[in-house]
Protein backbone atom coordinates (compact mmCIF):
# COMPACT_ATOMS: atom_id res chain seq x y z
CA UNK A 1 0.00 0.00 0.00
CA UNK A 2 2.92 2.10 0.76
CA UNK A 3 4.67 1.48 -2.27
CA UNK A 4 2.73 4.08 -4.67
CA UNK A 5 3.32 7.35 -2.40
CA UNK A 6 6.93 5.93 -2.52
CA UNK A 7 7.05 5.76 -6.17
CA UNK A 8 5.72 8.82 -6.37
CA UNK A 9 8.17 10.62 -4.16
CA UNK A 10 11.26 9.19 -5.76
CA UNK A 11 9.39 10.76 -9.28
CA UNK A 12 9.38 13.87 -7.90
CA UNK A 13 13.00 13.97 -6.57
CA UNK A 14 14.81 12.40 -9.43
CA UNK A 15 12.69 13.74 -12.63
CA UNK A 16 13.33 17.36 -12.34
CA UNK A 17 17.41 15.68 -11.95
CA UNK A 18 16.46 13.74 -15.04
CA UNK A 19 15.06 16.78 -16.90
CA UNK A 20 18.00 18.77 -16.03
CA UNK A 21 20.24 16.33 -17.75
CA UNK A 22 18.46 15.70 -20.65
CA UNK A 23 17.85 19.09 -21.81
CA UNK A 24 21.74 19.75 -21.14
CA UNK A 25 23.60 21.34 -23.87
CA UNK A 26 25.78 18.04 -23.99
CA UNK A 27 26.93 19.22 -27.55
CA UNK A 28 28.02 22.56 -26.66
CA UNK A 29 29.20 21.43 -22.91
CA UNK A 30 32.92 22.33 -23.38
CA UNK A 31 32.45 25.92 -25.35
CA UNK A 32 29.95 27.24 -22.37
CA UNK A 33 31.99 25.42 -19.68
CA UNK A 34 35.18 27.36 -20.97
CA UNK A 35 33.25 30.66 -21.58
CA UNK A 36 34.20 33.45 -19.18
CA UNK A 37 31.11 34.01 -17.28
CA UNK A 38 30.87 30.72 -16.29
CA UNK A 39 34.52 30.27 -15.58
CA UNK A 40 34.93 33.25 -13.12
CA UNK A 41 31.63 32.32 -11.69
CA UNK A 42 33.36 29.02 -10.50
CA UNK A 43 36.37 30.15 -9.87
CA UNK A 44 34.70 32.85 -7.35
CA UNK A 45 32.45 30.17 -6.14
CA UNK A 46 35.20 27.63 -5.37
CA UNK A 47 37.44 29.85 -3.89
CA UNK A 48 34.87 31.44 -1.59
CA UNK A 49 33.15 28.05 -0.63
CA UNK A 50 36.55 26.97 0.39
CA UNK A 51 37.12 29.85 2.50
CA UNK A 52 34.12 29.71 4.34
CA UNK A 53 34.99 26.25 5.25
CA UNK A 54 38.29 26.85 6.61
CA UNK A 55 36.43 29.82 8.66
CA UNK A 56 33.57 27.41 9.86
CA UNK A 57 36.22 24.77 10.73
CA UNK A 58 38.18 27.39 12.65
CA UNK A 59 35.42 28.46 14.24
CA UNK A 60 32.81 25.57 14.78
CA UNK A 61 35.44 22.87 15.66
CA UNK A 62 35.80 24.64 18.91
CA UNK A 63 32.40 25.11 19.23
CA UNK A 64 31.26 21.84 18.71
CA UNK A 65 33.65 20.73 21.80
CA UNK A 66 31.78 23.04 23.83
CA UNK A 67 28.34 21.97 23.12
CA UNK A 68 29.65 18.45 23.24
CA UNK A 69 31.79 18.57 26.53
CA UNK A 70 31.20 21.54 28.67
CA UNK A 71 28.95 22.20 31.01
CA UNK A 72 27.09 24.89 31.43
CA UNK A 73 23.85 26.45 31.71
CA UNK A 74 22.13 27.73 28.35
CA UNK A 75 23.46 25.12 26.70
CA UNK A 76 20.45 24.31 25.51
CA UNK A 77 19.63 27.35 24.47
CA UNK A 78 23.52 28.20 22.81
CA UNK A 79 22.83 24.58 20.86
CA UNK A 80 18.81 25.95 19.66
CA UNK A 81 20.72 29.65 18.73
CA UNK A 82 23.71 27.65 16.77
CA UNK A 83 21.24 25.75 14.38
CA UNK A 84 18.82 28.96 13.48
CA UNK A 85 20.60 29.46 10.33
CA UNK A 86 19.34 25.83 9.24
CA UNK A 87 15.82 26.46 9.37
CA UNK A 88 16.14 30.50 8.62
CA UNK A 89 15.06 32.09 5.57
CA UNK A 90 18.63 32.31 3.61
CA UNK A 91 17.83 36.33 2.83
CA UNK A 92 16.42 36.55 6.27
CA UNK A 93 20.25 35.97 7.26
CA UNK A 94 21.33 38.04 4.63
CA UNK A 95 19.44 40.88 5.76
CA UNK A 96 20.57 40.35 9.35
CA UNK A 97 24.39 40.36 8.01
CA UNK A 98 23.50 43.37 6.92
CA UNK A 99 22.39 45.23 10.01
CA UNK A 100 25.10 43.84 11.51
CA UNK A 101 28.01 44.57 9.36
CA UNK A 102 26.99 47.54 7.30
CA UNK A 103 28.35 50.61 6.61
CA UNK A 104 25.28 52.05 9.35
CA UNK A 105 25.14 48.32 11.38
CA UNK A 106 25.53 47.47 15.03
CA UNK A 107 29.35 46.68 14.29
CA UNK A 108 29.68 47.75 10.84
CA UNK A 109 29.62 51.46 11.41
CA UNK A 110 32.59 51.04 13.65
CA UNK A 111 34.24 49.10 11.11
CA UNK A 112 33.65 51.59 8.67
CA UNK A 113 34.72 55.10 11.43
CA UNK A 114 37.33 53.25 13.13
CA UNK A 115 39.22 51.11 10.50
CA UNK A 116 37.81 51.79 7.18
CA UNK A 117 36.54 48.70 6.47
CA UNK A 118 33.45 48.00 4.51
CA UNK A 119 32.47 44.43 3.81
CA UNK A 120 28.68 44.39 2.03
CA UNK A 121 29.19 43.94 -1.63
CA UNK A 122 32.70 42.66 -1.59
CA UNK A 123 34.21 38.97 -1.76
CA UNK A 124 34.86 39.07 2.06
CA UNK A 125 31.43 39.40 2.61
CA UNK A 126 30.03 36.08 0.02
CA UNK A 127 32.35 34.36 2.46
CA UNK A 128 30.72 35.52 6.06
CA UNK A 129 27.08 35.03 4.30
CA UNK A 130 28.30 31.12 3.25
CA UNK A 131 30.02 30.91 6.58
CA UNK A 132 26.87 32.02 8.39
CA UNK A 133 24.66 29.45 6.59
CA UNK A 134 26.79 26.43 6.53
CA UNK A 135 29.03 26.60 9.80
CA UNK A 136 25.95 24.88 11.85
CA UNK A 137 26.45 21.77 9.18
CA UNK A 138 30.03 21.07 10.27
CA UNK A 139 29.18 22.00 13.99
CA UNK A 140 26.80 19.64 14.16
CA UNK A 141 28.31 16.84 12.58
CA UNK A 142 31.44 17.83 15.10
CA UNK A 143 29.25 17.64 17.86
CA UNK A 144 27.71 14.50 16.98
CA UNK A 145 31.36 12.70 16.57
CA UNK A 146 32.43 14.49 19.93
CA UNK A 147 29.62 12.54 21.98
CA UNK A 148 30.13 9.36 20.20
CA UNK A 149 33.74 9.08 20.75
CA UNK A 150 35.15 6.84 23.56
CA UNK A 151 36.68 9.18 25.85
CA UNK A 152 38.83 6.35 27.57
CA UNK A 153 41.90 7.16 25.34
CA UNK A 154 41.53 10.59 26.21
CA UNK A 155 41.47 9.71 30.02
CA UNK A 156 44.36 7.78 29.59
CA UNK A 157 46.20 10.18 27.81
CA UNK A 158 45.58 12.55 30.90
CA UNK A 159 46.70 10.23 33.55
CA UNK A 160 50.08 9.86 31.01
CA UNK A 161 50.51 13.70 31.74
CA UNK A 162 49.04 14.84 28.62
CA UNK A 163 47.87 18.56 28.93
CA UNK A 164 44.53 19.20 27.62
CA UNK A 165 45.98 21.31 24.62
CA UNK A 166 47.52 18.06 23.55
CA UNK A 167 45.17 15.43 24.14
CA UNK A 168 43.17 17.69 22.06
CA UNK A 169 45.37 18.08 19.32
CA UNK A 170 46.78 14.26 20.02
CA UNK A 171 44.22 12.36 20.89
CA UNK A 172 40.51 14.21 20.30
CA UNK A 173 41.07 15.36 16.65
CA UNK A 174 41.66 11.87 15.55
CA UNK A 175 39.13 10.12 16.66
CA UNK A 176 36.61 12.44 15.19
CA UNK A 177 38.27 13.06 12.40
CA UNK A 178 35.45 11.19 9.76
CA UNK A 179 32.96 13.25 11.47
CA UNK A 180 34.99 16.39 10.98
CA UNK A 181 35.89 15.23 7.65
CA UNK A 182 32.00 14.65 6.62
CA UNK A 183 30.91 18.09 8.36
CA UNK A 184 33.27 19.93 6.28
CA UNK A 185 32.23 18.38 2.78
CA UNK A 186 28.78 19.06 3.94
CA UNK A 187 29.88 22.66 5.01
CA UNK A 188 31.49 22.96 1.20
CA UNK A 189 28.41 21.85 -0.88
CA UNK A 190 25.77 24.36 1.55
CA UNK A 191 28.42 26.74 0.64
CA UNK A 192 28.78 26.28 -2.94
CA UNK A 193 24.53 26.31 -3.19
CA UNK A 194 24.43 29.35 -1.31
CA UNK A 195 21.68 32.09 -2.68
CA UNK A 196 19.76 33.98 -1.05
CA UNK A 197 21.99 35.21 1.76
CA UNK A 198 24.21 35.75 -0.43
CA UNK A 199 22.38 38.12 -3.00
CA UNK A 200 21.32 39.76 0.34
CA UNK A 201 24.69 40.66 1.67
CA UNK A 202 27.07 41.04 -1.19
CA UNK A 203 24.94 41.59 -4.21
CA UNK A 204 26.06 40.38 -8.05
CA UNK A 205 28.85 42.05 -9.02
CA UNK A 206 31.09 40.01 -11.67
CA UNK A 207 33.92 38.29 -10.62
CA UNK A 208 33.56 40.25 -7.12
CA UNK A 209 30.52 38.38 -5.35
CA UNK A 210 28.38 36.64 -8.45
CA UNK A 211 28.84 33.26 -7.66
CA UNK A 212 27.56 30.00 -9.73
CA UNK A 213 23.94 29.76 -8.16
CA UNK A 214 23.44 33.88 -8.81
CA UNK A 215 25.04 33.31 -12.37
CA UNK A 216 22.32 30.54 -12.61
CA UNK A 217 19.57 33.08 -11.40
CA UNK A 218 20.16 35.73 -13.97
CA UNK A 219 20.86 33.19 -16.72
CA UNK A 220 18.18 31.80 -16.84
CA UNK A 221 16.25 35.35 -18.40
CA UNK A 222 19.71 35.72 -20.75
CA UNK A 223 20.98 32.53 -21.56
CA UNK A 224 19.47 29.48 -20.20
CA UNK A 225 22.12 27.25 -21.94
CA UNK A 226 24.51 28.66 -19.67
CA UNK A 227 22.24 28.74 -16.90
CA UNK A 228 22.11 24.54 -17.21
CA UNK A 229 25.07 23.94 -17.64
CA UNK A 230 26.19 26.04 -14.31
CA UNK A 231 23.03 23.66 -12.71
CA UNK A 232 24.76 20.28 -13.78
CA UNK A 233 28.29 21.81 -12.39
CA UNK A 234 26.26 22.12 -8.91
CA UNK A 235 24.81 19.23 -9.54
CA UNK A 236 27.90 17.07 -9.71
CA UNK A 237 28.96 18.79 -6.49
CA UNK A 238 26.42 16.97 -4.95
CA UNK A 239 26.67 14.22 -5.82
CA UNK A 240 30.52 13.68 -5.62
CA UNK A 241 29.28 14.85 -1.68
CA UNK A 242 27.10 12.43 -1.65
CA UNK A 243 29.58 9.52 -2.48
CA UNK A 244 31.61 11.17 -0.29
CA UNK A 245 29.41 10.27 2.46
CA UNK A 246 28.37 7.47 1.75
CA UNK A 247 30.59 5.23 3.94
CA UNK A 248 29.75 6.89 6.90
CA UNK A 249 26.01 6.68 6.59
CA UNK A 250 26.66 3.19 5.96
CA UNK A 251 28.64 2.39 9.11
CA UNK A 252 26.55 4.53 10.64
CA UNK A 253 23.32 2.01 9.39
CA UNK A 254 25.33 -0.84 10.51
CA UNK A 255 25.48 0.78 13.91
Amino acid sequence: MLLVPAALAVAFLVLPLVALVVRAPWTTLPEALLSAEVGQALRLSLVCATSATALSMVLGIPLAWVLARAQFRGRRLLRALVTVPLVLPPVVGGVALLLLLGRRGLLGQYLDAWFGVTLPFTTPAVILAETFVAMPFLVIAVEGALRGADRRYEDAAATLGASRSLIFRRVTLPLIAPGVSAGAVLCFARALGEFGATISFAGSFPGVTRTMPIEVYLALETDPPAAIVLSLVLLAVSVVVLVSLRDRWLQGSAA
